[in-house]
């Protein structure tokens, strides 16, 4: 594949990806923002890289006014390194993510789970968790989206088996989700 058939996929996946979904989580996100309610977002490897970066767009994208603007509180797990490696070192990998919403998670607030198989274990342990919590799930998926999108009280998924394609595909979505977010906050 050269360069010019890549963006030819990712232009088509982007353009294939169901738009409801996306709305659905733009409206999920401005729900817990409007509820006063905590955004948890999870993911491994390039996942884990769009966590963070869907966070701290999140957190300060939405903004357009730094000083008396509400703000919307997301935090991603994946950016704690010593309680990932605490957990992971002394239970299991697969406990790294639910360790930490037992600490920090409430009922109505929402956990973004982002793994493009479908399949990440810790990934599936924290999402059952929450669900039996009252914390609302929406998995943000690839491939056929494996366990995670049935799992979900909602999924947005890019239907590729080219992991790179997905998340890159995952990547637009953020940005347009915060473009939107950022119109619809700016009232408070």
């Amino acid at each position: 594949m050269n360069f010019t058939e890549y963006n030819q996929l990712t232009y088509q996946l982007g353009k294939d990806l169901e738009q409801g979904s996306v709305e659905a989580l733009v409206d999920t996100i401005e729900e817990a923002y409007r509820n006063d309610k905590q955004v948890f977002i999870i993911g491994n490897g390039g996942s884990a890289a769009n966590a963070s970066h869907l966070c701290e767009d999140l957190a300060k994208g939405t903004l357009s006014d730094f000083e008396n603007q509400k703000r919307l509180r997301a935090i991603s797990l994946t950016d704690n390194t010593p309680a990932i490696l605490a957990w992971g070192n002394d239970t299991s990998y697969d406990r790294i993510f639910v360790e930490q919403l037992k600490s920090y998670a409430n009922p109505g607030d929402l956990l973004v789970a982002i793994s493009g198989s479908g399949n990440s274990p810790n990934v599936l342990v924290a999402v059952e968790w929450a669900k039996k919590n009252g914390v609302k799930t929406f998995g943000i998926t690839g491939y056929d989206g494996g366990k995670l999108g049935p799992l979900c009280d909602c999924e947005l998924r890019v239907e590729s088996f080219n992991m790179g394609a997905v998340e890159a595909v995952h990547g637009i979505a953020f940005h347009y989700i915060i473009e939107v977010l950022h119109e619809r906050f700016k009232d408070g």
